[in-house]
């Protein structure tokens, strides 16, 4: 119980327990040594104080300066000892600079000799036994797991090393691609071929790889997924070594294969030009701030040295949530950020009216929306209501309070639409950009892109909850592909697509090849050891269901409506030139659309939805609502 306390206590706490600790032992091996000296086992030593002092308040100070406790106990080397020896001999000099300086009558001058000697066996002897007692005891916690590790550079070998201390994992080999480490023994451990791993998962019994991949690249590491994939075997990824951490004695840091590791997806340093442009000593304000991007915009976001970050969001429970994150990053890492957190919906026009001028905003994130396409297409009043004239009260009001930038998360489920929530997101772009020619103060831009990763959205989160059950994985069709991306990634090229924008502009962002979402199920669960159940393997661990298209899904996305795209200054961000409906044609019908709302005219309101299945007929269609 004591144990477990202890280990669990943070790094500095225990830091400062092991300084405590040592500040008594020193001056019980002065007692020691005196009382050796002397040959009595009760000497008179009250009168020698000033040399307790002295064992104790030189002695740790030097430990403390040569890294003593930095070290972790768990895995203390011959190393220590000379920390341990310097302390000593410096702490043994300045008792035998007390003893003539008090002076101490009566002293014996081969005490701090003896004195130097225990003082290194107490405190060298201390951690080397709790460093043995550790082992022992995580060793005798559980039994040990086989493990293979890829990768037998220097990274792999001292992975081998923690693996092996830590007790949790048994490490039986290494694979590598490099030939010239073929059949060399590292550690006891025999490097092998990648091509030998069915052979080894049958001698070892390895059911776990782990894979020391810390600084490789994307690309790598997800070559090296690739070619584990067939296995059945769970695949999880180790960080560079001297990033491991340690919780309640184990290693903390060992994690299965995410999404982003399949995707092998390289993200390109942001140019930090674009990124601080649009944010940096501006009054900024992101709606939807609670969601997926709007959290990951207001991280990214106080980063930039805003004058202030303001988040609006309906929901209470993800304001909170994501005020606390933003305020933690601030004190964290030391920022000056004012944060405030405006609870209220887009819909309220005088409750955006009042928020834009109470805190003066000069750059707004638009992130505020309902992206579930079925929950949309059920609930189709509340889409439009949000998703389109959401928007527009708000770019109406950004423009009477004299914001400078209206930055829009757009989706690539507007372009030739299928589903309301794609048509109310098109929408709000064709008003955007109708209302740009209207105004010279405020500059429009919306920025159009696919799935991000582990959104509220994605499906992600949806296949790995149903893994860990044990299936059925459920797929709407065998040959559905999406677009996949990373929140971060995403986050920052909407702030530095914002930072180009020239008015009405419309931007893309580079979402890569396009992933069949069956191979992407398929590939999650073979990563944590599951074989798919089909046909050809009627014993397999997990079946795959294929639903069928929901109302509204589309088999695959698009990100451009017309044809006619030019590059940035980022490689990433492209600028489409796409036609719109100027502003006296389309008010019209978004004012009729708006009172069929109001009046919750379902009628009106589906055949208006109906119509637009087709996408590509959405200006055309305006007219039949109007």
């Amino acid at each position: 119980m004591i144990g477990d306390w202890f280990l669990g206590l943070p790094r500095h706490l225990k830091q400062a327990f092991a300084a405590l600790a040592d500040g008594i032992v020193l001056p019980l091996a002065l007692w020691a040594a005196i009382a050796l000296r002397l040959g009595e086992w009760q000497p008179e030593v009250a009168h020698y104080w000033p040399a307790f002092l002295a064992a104790s308040l030189v002695s740790v100070p030097v430990f403390i300066s040569l890294g003593l406790y930095r070290q972790v106990i768990r895995y203390i080397g011959k190393g220590a000892f000379w920390p341990v020896i310097k302390g000593t001999a410096v702490g043994a000099a300045a008792v035998t600079a007390v003893a003539y300086m008090a002076p101490l009558p009566g002293f014996p001058r081969s005490v701090p000799i003896i004195f130097g000697l225990l003082a290194t066996l107490y405190v060298a002897g201390s951690r080397f036994a709790l460093c043995h007692w550790l082992q022992w005891r995580t060793a005798r916690a559980a039994e040990r797991e086989p493990v293979i590790i890829y990768g037998a550079g220097r990274k792999g070998v001292e992975l081998a090393r923690a693996l092996a201390e830590e007790g949790r994992y048994e490490p039986k080999a290494f694979i590598d691609d490099d030939r010239s480490l073929y059949k060399r023994t590292i550690d006891g451990l025999t490097v092998h071929s990648p091509k030998s791993l069915e052979a080894l998962v049958r001698q070892t019994d390895a059911h776990q790889v782990l894979v020391a991949a810390g600084s490789a690249s994307s690309e790598s590491r997800a070559k090296i997924l690739q070619f584990l994939e067939p296995y059945r075997l769970r695949v999880r990824l180790v960080p560079d070594i001297d990033e491991l951490q340690f919780e309640r004695g184990r290693l903390a840091e060992v994690r299965d294969v995410q999404i982003e590791d399949l995707l092998g997806r390289t993200e390109i340093d942001p140019l930090p030009h674009l990124l601080k442009s649009s944010v940096a000593d501006r009054q900024v304000m992101v709606t939807g701030a609670g969601g997926s991007i709007g959290s990951e915009l207001c991280r990214q976001i106080v980063r930039q040295a805003p004058k202030r970050l303001v988040l609006l969001d309906h929901s209470e429970y993800e304001l909170y949530r994501v005020q606390r994150e933003v305020e933690q990053i601030c004190m964290v890492e030391h920022l000056d950020v004012p944060v405030a957190a405006v609870l209220g919906s887009v819909t309220n026009r005088a409750f955006i009216r009042h928020s834009l001028a109470h805190y003066g905003v000069e750059t707004l994130y638009h992130a505020a929306a309902y992206k579930h396409v079925s929950l949309v297409e059920n609930n189709v009043i509340e889409g439009f209501k949000n998703n389109t004239f959401g928007t527009l009260y708000t770019a109406e009001e950004a423009m009477r309070a004299g914001v400078k930038d209206f930055i829009l998360i757009s989706t690539d489920k507007a372009v030739r639409t299928s589903s309301v929530m794609g048509a109310s997101k098109r929408l709000a772009e064709m008003a955007l950009q109708a209302m740009q020619p209207m105004t010279e103060g405020t500059c429009f831009s919306m920025v159009r892109f696919g799935n991000v990763l582990n959104s509220s959205g994605s499906v992600v989160p949806l296949f790995l909850d149903q893994i860990e059950k044990g299936g059925p994985i459920t797929v709407t069709h065998r040959e559905v592909t999406r677009y996949f991306m990373t929140i971060r990634e995403a986050a920052q090229l909407v702030m530095q697509a914002a930072s180009m924008a020239k008015g009405g502009d419309v931007f893309l962002l580079d979402m890569g090849e396009p992933i069949r979402i069956v191979d992407l199920a398929t590939r999650m669960a073979r990563f944590k050891g599951y074989s798919i159940k089909s046909e050809a393997n009627p014993d397999g661990d997990i079946e795959i269901l294929f639903t069928g298209l929901g109302r509204g899904e589309k088999l695959h996305e698009e990100l451009l409506v017309g044809e006619d795209v030019s590059g940035t200054d980022h490689r990433k961000i492209m600028r489409a030139e796409e036609h719109f409906v100027p502003w006296p044609e389309l008010r019209p019908a978004l004012d009729a659309l708006e009172d069929a709302c109001n009046s919750y005219d379902h009628k009106t309101i589906r055949a208006f939805a109906e119509s637009l299945v087709n996408g590509s007929a959405l200006e055309s269609q305006l007219g039949g609502v109007s």
